[in-house]
C-alpha cells in the first residue's frame, strides 16, 4: 500500500506543479464550448447577398420587400443594394458577395402583361451550403409574389427564378479540400521544427549542439528550413489525394501560374505556423505540453478559418478574430484557386497578409526560441 501511494503521490505532485497542463486541462474544454458552440450554430446568418433592382417598378419593389423580410427575420440573407450587374458579379467572383440576385429591366411590365418573367439568382457554389441555403431562402420568399400576381385565368404569365451556378459542379466533399491541406500544414508545423528541439531538450540532447561551431540562428534557421520542406511536400500530398479521392481532378485545367500561387499559398502558411509553433513553443521542454497545446491550437485556428462554417455566420467577436487567423486566408486563397480558376487579383489580398504574417512570426519565433536555447 505503501509503494502504491508513494507513486500516487509521486504522480499527483508532477501534474499540480505544472501550472500549464493544470491550465489547459480545465480551460480547454471551456474554449472548445465556446468555440466550436459559435462555429457551427445551425442555421446560416448574414449571408451577404447583392441585389440588382434594373427594373424599379411595382413588382420589383415587392421583391425587394419579401426579400428585405428574409433579411430582418430568419437573418439568413444581408442584402447589398447595387446599381451596377457588372460590380455585383465581379464581387461574387471575389468572394465578397455570396450571390446575386438581378432584377431585369422590364419585370414589372412583364408581369402586368402576363409574359414569362425571370429573376436571376446567381449563386457561388464554391461553397456548397452557402449556395443551397441561399437558392432554398430566395424561392421561398419569392413563392409568395407568385401566388400574388399568377391569375386564375388560363392565360396566364408565369414567374420563373432563375439560378445559375457560377462555377462548375462542386461536390460538398470537394470543398473540404482547402481546409484538410490546412490542418495537413497546422500538423506539419507542430511536429517538425521548434517540437524537434522540444524533444531534444527534453532528452537531454541539445546540449550537445553547443559543443560544435554551431550558433543559435544555424539552429533555429536550419529547424525552420527542414520543416518548411517537409510540410510543404506534405502538403502537396495531402492536396494530390484528397482531390483524387474527392474527383475533383484539379490538375486537368490547372494553369502554371495556379500551381505557383497554390504553393506560395502553402509555404507562406508554413512558415507563418511555423513561427508561431517557434514563439508558443520557445520555453517548452516537455513533449506532453506540445500535445495539450495542439490541440488547443487547432480547434481555435481551423474551426474559426471557414473552412467548413462560412464566416459570415459568426457571431461579432468570432468574425473579429477570423480576420486575424491566418488559416481564413489559406482557406480563402485555396478555394478560389481550386474552385474558381482565379489569378492573382483575386488572392493578392491573402498573400500579403500570409507574408506579413509569415514575416513576422518567424522573427518573433527566432527571439524567442534564441532566448530559451
Amino acid at each position: 500500500m505503501h509503494r502504491f501511494l508513494a507513486i500516487f503521490e509521486r504522480d499527483l505532485r508532477k501534474f499540480i506543479r505544472n501550472p500549464l497542463v493544470v491550465a489547459m486541462s480545465l480551460l480547454m474544454p471551456i474554449i472548445y464550448l465556446v468555440i466550436l458552440g459559435n462555429s457551427f450554430q445551425g442555421e446560416l446568418k448574414n449571408l451577404p447577398v447583392a441585389v440588382v433592382d434594373l427594373d424599379s417598378g411595382p413588382y420589383s419593389r415587392k421583391i425587394m420587400e419579401l426579400l428585405a423580410a428574409v433579411e430582418a427575420g430568419p437573418a439568413t440573407l444581408e442584402l447589398v443594394r447595387v446599381a451596377d450587374q457588372g460590380f455585383a458579379m465581379e464581387g461574387l467572383r471575389q468572394g465578397v458577395f455570396k450571390a446575386a440576385i438581378v432584377i431585369p429591366g422590364g419585370f414589372s411590365r412583364d408581369v402586368m402583361r402576363r409574359r414569362l418573367s425571370e429573376v436571376g439568382l446567381y449563386l457561388d457554389n464554391a461553397e456548397t451550403i452557402s449556395a443551397m441555403t441561399i437558392r432554398a431562402s430566395v424561392t421561398a420568399a419569392l413563392s409568395e409574389l407568385r401566388d400574388e400576381f399568377v391569375s386564375i385565368r388560363e392565360e396566364r404569365g408565369e414567374f420563373r427564378l432563375r439560378d445559375m451556378e457560377l462555377y462548375r459542379k462542386i461536390d460538398y466533399d470537394q470543398t473540404l479540400i482547402p481546409g484538410v491541406v490546412i490542418m495537413a500544414i497546422f500538423l506539419g508545423a507542430m511536429t517538425t521544427g521548434a517540437f524537434n528541439m522540444v524533444m531534444d531538450k527534453f532528452l537531454g540532447v541539445e546540449e550537445s549542439y553547443f559543443l560544435t561551431p554551431l550558433s543559435k540562428t544555424d539552429i533555429v534557421m536550419g529547424l525552420i528550413a527542414s520543416g518548411l520542406l517537409i510540410t510543404t511536400v506534405l502538403a502537396l500530398v495531402v492536396l494530390f489525394l484528397g482531390s483524387l479521392m474527392s474527383g475533383l481532378f484539379f490538375w486537368g485545367g490547372m494553369t502554371f501560374m495556379t500551381f505557383v500561387l497554390m504553393l506560395a499559398v502553402i509555404v507562406l502558411s508554413t512558415l507563418g505556423l511555423q513561427g508561431l509553433m517557434f514563439m508558443i513553443m520557445g520555453r517548452i521542454n516537455h513533449p506532453r505540453i506540445v500535445g495539450v497545446l495542439g490541440g488547443f491550437l487547432n480547434v481555435i485556428l481551423f474551426f474559426p478559418s471557414g473552412a467548413i462554417y462560412p464566416i459570415e455566420s459568426f457571431p461579432g467577436w468570432l468574425k473579429a478574430f477570423a480576420a486575424v487567423n491566418p488559416e481564413t486566408y489559406s482557406v480563402h486563397a485555396m478555394r478560389a484557386l481550386l474552385f474558381k480558376g482565379a489569378g492573382l487579383q483575386a488572392v493578392q489580398g491573402d498573400l500579403v497578409f500570409l507574408a506579413v504574417f509569415a514575416v513576422f512570426s518567424v522573427l518573433f519565433g527566432m527571439l524567442a526560441f534564441k532566448r530559451a536555447l
